[in-house]
């Protein structure tokens, strides 16, 4: 039993990595909170911490847990996870939303764990031998795995955590063994839909949609059906746009940050530029940032917790942290191309995606980049679910680390 779990085995490196991260983390909540009252702020903290120690027992669980076991009762945890979803509109409390379930002094947040249950879900389903993603009917079912937890935590509404669904469904797919034909065939209307707005740069779009379509070979049907969606999508949304209301299009354009609000949405946005930008090259020193203890960025323990790091400890501290964050994923992705299991190779694979996608869109709109979506930095955001899932997912990739060279 004792060799059973011996950390020789252990990929040391991701997991000093993401205890790295999360210390990161403590130190940021712990200055975002200290010019708070003191009991509060030592209460975010201190939860923080036992959260901390929950999610390391819960990945040495999780690393030592037989791969088999993961795998035979993954739609098991697939349905658990969505009765949780659902149980949200039923008893779910929230500001405006649904999102969390009490127990007692404990709120969850069951969209994190959706997050574990789908990948789980949506990997044993296409590491069978047999599955062939280019039947329509095998493909269906691949996207209602991911659609349905989609809908449900858009419903909440949460569109940061539903978007991460979104993300996961094409690359592991394309993973698994979906043709680039396929693929380009979900985003063709996508391409087309971005580029509607402009002329040159739709007529560019679909001289770029039609060549690659060209290339594919796959009969005059083929192109003739995908050639009129494009045209289709193409011409209705500039219409579907005309037709809104001007303050509803002002909202979408501020939520994209295509337009600015000082006073709205974008004010989040301007003052966590401030903040990173005050911060310099190495930053203003720990408890020292102005902006984060004049408390002119809300919510920056969560959200935005990255501005705390950059107004602090500058860009240095900021190159650290995406330093480590670069690490992780390219450690999962090496992990996942090795791997010899078909189920663990799509699992580390699809944790590496949820990573990268919540560290681009989170940094992404801390400096303006990407709409203000309220999803968390992983290992970093105050909240005990978002950090319980995130080293869930880190368990996995650790066991697939350790069982690199085995099949399931």
């Amino acid at each position: 039993m004792l060799k059973r779990f011996s950390l020789d085995n252990l990929n040391l490196s991701i997991l000093l990595t993401v205890c790295v991260l999360t210390v990161c983390g403590l130190v940021a909540i712990y200055s975002a909170t200290y010019s708070t009252e003191a009991v509060t702020a030592h209460e975010k903290f201190s939860k923080q911490m036992v959260w901390f120690a929950i999610s390391l027992i819960a990945l040495f669980f999780v690393t030592y847990t037989p791969i088999k076991i993961f795998y035979k009762h993954a739609y098991t945890i697939y349905a658990i996870c969505l009765f949780l979803l659902i149980l949200v509109f039923l008893i779910g409390k929230g500001t405006g939303t649904r999102r969390w379930i009490t127990l007692g002094p404990v709120w969850l947040q069951p969209a994190e764990f959706a997050k574990v249950g789908a990948l789980l879900a949506l990997a044993k389903y296409l590491s069978r031998d047999t599955r062939n993603l280019n039947n329509l009917k095998e493909l269906v079912i691949a996207l209602l795995i991911i659609l349905i937890p989609f809908v449900l935590v858009m419903r909440q509404p949460d569109l940061g955590s539903a978007l991460v669904f979104l993300a996961l469904l094409l690359p592991v797919l394309h993973w698994a063994g979906l043709s680039a034909m396929v693929l380009f065939v979900f985003l063709a209307p996508l391409i087309s839909l971005v580029c509607a707005f402009n002329y040159y740069s739709f007529l560019v779009a679909m001289i770029i949609i039609c060549v690659i379509l060209v290339f594919f070979q796959r009969g005059l049907t083929f192109f003739l059906v995908n050639f009129i969606i494009n045209i289709g999508v193409g011409i209705i949304t500039p219409i579907m746009w005309d037709l809104l209301k001007e303050y509803q299009q002002n909202r979408i354009l501020t939520f994209l940050g295509l337009v600015q609000d000082p006073h709205g949405l974008g004010y989040q946005v301007i003052q966590s530029k401030v903040a990173i930008g005050s911060g310099g090259f190495s930053g203003k020193g720990f408890l020292e940032g102005t902006q984060t203890h004049l408390r002119f960025l809300p919510e920056q323990h969560t959200d935005f917790v990255f501005c705390v790091i950059g107004e602090e400890f500058g860009f240095i501290g900021a190159i650290i942290l995406l330093s480590l964050f670069f690490f992780l994923v390219t450690k999962a992705i090496d992990i996942a191309g090795s791997v010899k299991s078909k189920f663990l190779s799509i699992v580390t694979f699809g944790a590496a995606i949820i990573f990268i996608f919540q560290i681009f869109v989170n940094i992404g709109m801390t400096i303006g980049i990407m709409p203000v979506t309220g999803l968390p930095l992983p290992f970093l955001s105050y909240g005990g679910s978002s950090l319980l899932a995130n080293f869930v997912l880190t368990g996995l990739i650790l066991n697939a680390a350790r069982k690199r060279f085995e099949y399931l």
